[in-house]
């Protein structure tokens, strides 16, 4: 009983998502720091951000992911040295802001298995040109995994499974890099997440060797002005895995967004592993709201009612005295 438990359990884990162990997100676009620690306090607000992802609605046992990050960009008050028009010396105030710091708690079901956690994340930032930032990240991940005892029914109340290490849970510590390269008109991001390729110590010698493999993300989008208000950005997010044989055979999404006055957004785009998304958004004062819809082409769509994705962001910091880099977008 115990070693068709742990099979079903590995095979609804090599089936979810595209074969791989993260969750996958559908608006990243507007919250990267869900998959590259570089973001973090690239864009000068201090944010806070929540995320709920249900994927499959009306399957039982669906993926199910939640996140709460917060993000902000720390200053370092100084003064510059300057002679005005009458030759007379005077000290201007001057903030600098090169490091970042953020984190975040998480929730991921898939089937019997439940992934809470939590990261930390830290970023600097460097400025390339006036119009250009480089920023570099680093995140340490803790990730708690454990068999979700509710979804259990077994026969023999003794079974071995009910004291099994998984059962109880296992703490897998574990770090992300990456790299994000920031522009008015464009961005470029990349990130390897899990770098460590920890093991899940479960219990029996069979399963001993559960590892968690790396990932990698490459994203980016670029910025097409139409007047003042009006904006289209194409953009495209590749993943790969080295749970994927051969790792070269990523999961590819593309699409486009339409932006009008940074207040309101819509979106289409197509994941090559056979799903169409759509994406909405508005902004009122400081709050972002967005909502997404997968429509997977599969044929498991007969039987659910597609995938949701909701986020709220709060975002505070944008005085032009305090942030003089956002003046730069």
């Amino acid at each position: 009983m115990k070693r068709l438990v742990y099979i079903l359990f590995f095979v609804i884990i090599e089936q979810i998502s595209f074969g791989q162990q993260l969750p996958l997100y559908s608006q990243y676009l507007y919250n990267k720091f869900l998959i590259n620690p570089a973001v973090t306090g690239s864009d000068g607000y201090t944010s806070i951000n929540l995320t709920a992802r249900k994927q499959w609605v009306g399957l039982s046992g669906s993926p199910q992911t939640f996140s709460f990050s917060v993000q902000t960009r720390f200053l370092k008050r100084g003064y510059i040295i300057k002679t005005n028009n009458n030759n007379k010396t005077i000290f201007r105030p001057q903030n600098d802001a090169k490091v970042g710091l953020g984190a975040s708690v998480f929730s991921n079901q898939s089937g019997l298995i439940q992934r809470t956690g939590f990261q930390l994340a830290y970023s600097y930032h460097i400025w390339l040109q006036r119009m250009t930032q480089l920023s570099l990240g680093l995140s340490f991940t803790g990730t708690h995994f454990r068999i979700n005892a509710k979804e259990l029914s077994l026969q023999d109340q003794n079974d071995p499974l009910l004291n099994d290490n998984l059962l109880r849970g296992v703490f897998i510590p574990d770090a992300t890099f990456g790299a994000y390269l920031l522009n008015r008109q464009y961005n470029i991001g990349f990130s390897v997440n899990q770098i460590f390729g920890a093991s899940a110590k479960i219990g029996n010698d069979a399963y001993s060797n559960y590892k968690l493999y790396r990932h990698y993300y490459i994203f980016g989008s670029y910025s097409f002005e139409r007047g003042k208000d009006i904006e289209f950005r194409p953009a495209v997010l590749i993943m790969m895995s080295e749970q994927q044989k051969p790792v070269v055979n990523p999961l590819v999404e593309f699409g486009l967004n339409f932006i009008y006055n940074q207040s309101f957004w819509a979106g289409l785009s197509y994941r090559t592993s056979g799903a169409i998304i759509a994406n909405v958004g508005v902004k009122y004062s400081k709050v972002f709201i967005g909502y997404s819809f997968d429509f997977t082409l599969q044929e498991i769509q007969r039987i659910t009612y597609g995938t949701h994705e909701i986020s709220i962001a709060w975002k505070f910091g944008d005085s032009a005295r305090r942030y003089r880099w956002l003046d730069r977008y």
